[in-house]
């Protein structure tokens, strides 16, 4: 699993590349739905209308909410949907003032079936506009607090759909 930029990429575009034993169909049911998010990563209830234009929200979960985050923890707008291969949406935080104030970035999922019932999904994460955020989500471990970012995720993603059993969930960060 490629999950770590290079130092120049890192505030940049971060491209983030997993091999999944999984259908494209179950890859980009469990991005897209509510049911699979709470699940993996920082487990947040998405909330996605899947059309261009559509609105996306990420809304906190309990331990997170318990920590002090506000409902909506990252928002956004879907530019392009093509079930299941691709999804491009804007991306922003909005866990603090100074985050959300940083604006949105460019999230892509790029979804294609390779050999034998594996998958590779491929994030890139234009964070050029987002230099704070943009550091969390290297997830390098690097800064305290700073959770596991996209390795954490994909990591999470991919561990649920080959075994039906999640990692331990991040509550928000640690």
């Amino acid at each position: 699993m490629t999950t770590n930029p290079s130092p120049a990429t890192a505030h940049g575009v971060q491209v983030h590349r997993v091999y999944i034993q999984a259908t494209p169909d179950a890859i980009f049911e469990a991005l897209t739905s509510p049911e699979w998010t709470v699940q993996y990563g920082y487990a947040p209830l998405v909330d996605y209308q899947l059309r261009p234009g559509g609105s996306f929200r990420a809304h906190a979960n309990e331990g997170m909410l318990a920590l002090g985050c506000p409902d909506v923890i990252s928002d956004g707008e879907v530019i392009e949907v093509d079930p299941p291969r691709r999804l491009v949406q804007t991306w922003r935080m909005t866990t603090t003032p100074e985050l959300a104030a940083e604006g949105f970035t460019r999230l892509t999922y790029e979804i294609d079936a390779v050999r034998g019932g594996v998958t590779r999904l491929t994030v890139t994460h234009d964070v050029a506009r987002a230099p704070m955020w943009a550091f969390v989500l290297r997830g390098d471990g690097e800064s305290a607090g700073a959770g596991g970012g996209w390795s954490e995720i994909l990591s999470g993603l991919k561990t649920l759909l080959e075994t039906g059993a999640p990692l331990p969930l991040q509550s928000g960060p640690q």
